[in-house]
């Protein structure tokens, strides 16, 4: 596992990243690592996305589809 520094945060983010860790009741440096992680996931939609077979439907279907499901809420 590799070590990551952060210089120059600004002391209200450090403020702030110390009140949501202790709403998680974690330490700072965990709620970031989990963050972290979240965030880092989002780099591989692009690939996942372009290993999706095309479907080749239309979006007007798509949208009709999604109206006709709300109205029926």
């Amino acid at each position: 596992m590799s070590t990551l520094y952060i210089r120059n945060v600004p002391d209200e983010v450090v403020e702030d990243l110390q009140t949501l860790a202790g709403w998680h009741h974690m330490s700072v440096n965990s709620f970031v690592l989990k963050e972290l992680e979240t965030m880092s996931r989002r780099a591989r939609n692009a690939a996942l996305l372009e290993d999706l077979p095309d479907t080749a439907t239309p979006i007007s279907d798509i949208l009709a589809a999604l109206d006709a499901v709300r109205g029926e809420r």
